[in-house]
């Protein structure tokens, strides 16, 4: 049976996980879910719902875990999404948009029950130190549905990630601000994360940057390092090819 390394993995399927598991949020098939249910604005839903996790906390709490995104427009939009429907329950419909998603869009994904399998292995190897929102996301429970169960464990490992990844750069100390204008199209994200310009010049930043990525990197190797084999981390990579080949 062929192996594969764990940085080897990491590198062939978080890139993909990172896309993927972000698709549902801004599908307009989530925006209906946000307005049948009160919510005045797709964001409004984001913010509630991806956050919502993490329980009926100030928004200065969601600002510490959501890292990237400017504080004022966390707490407009927290607060506007909470106010809908309380916290635990934006999560949970948030989540339940995750899985509508995934049901529309990976439902020829024939070996879901397999990746499933090996997904749920990783997820539940986390020790959830420092890990907030996903440590809040995991404790919702997975849909029974094998389809829905594997894109809802896909936004897992994307949330695992992105957690790491905000560890990474706070230990290089970057601000969630500076984070963002370092990376690839960095105004771009910088408006879209509500930060307002004139951004300062963070040119100097730049091999910090670099190391963060590193970091975060070397930490999803090890989390993959420690759940799987090297024949369960070959056929997870093979399983993840055939999820790409499925979506719709």
């Amino acid at each position: 049976m062929s192996t594969l390394s764990s940085h080897d993995l990491s590198a062939a399927v978080s890139p993909f996980f990172s896309d993927l598991g972000s698709k549902y949020m801004l599908d307009p098939a989530t925006g209906e879910i946000a307005k049948a249910a009160g919510y005045s604005d797709g964001f409004a839903f984001y913010m509630a719902g991806r956050g919502g996790v993490l329980g009926d906390v100030d928004a200065d709490v969601v600002y510490a875990a959501f890292a990237f995104f400017d504080r004022g427009v966390v707490r407009k939009m927290w607060e506007r999404g909470v106010a809908v429907e309380g916290a635990r329950k934006a999560g949970t419909r948030y989540a339940g948009a995750a899985d509508a998603w995934g049901k529309a869009h990976i439902s020829g994904f024939k070996n879901a029950a397999r990746f499933n399998e090996l997904a749920e292995k990783v997820v539940q190897s986390v020790d959830s130190c420092g890990l907030s929102l996903f440590a809040g996301l995991r404790s919702e429970p997975l849909p029974a549905d094998p389809i829905a169960r594997a894109y809802r464990l896909v936004t897992y490992l994307r949330e695992l990630r992105g957690c790491l990844h905000i560890n990474a750069v706070t230990a290089e100390g970057l601000s969630g601000y500076e984070a963002v204008l370092t990376s690839e199209n960095g105004a771009f994200f910088a408006k879209l994360h509500g930060y307002q310009e004139p951004h300062p010049d963070v040119s100097h930043l730049a091999d910090a940057r670099q190391r963060a990525e590193e970091t975060t990197s070397r930490l999803m190797t090890q989390v993959y390092e420690r759940a799987l084999s090297g024949e369960e981390r070959a056929e997870f990579a093979r399983l993840t090819e055939e999820l790409k080949a499925s979506v719709n």
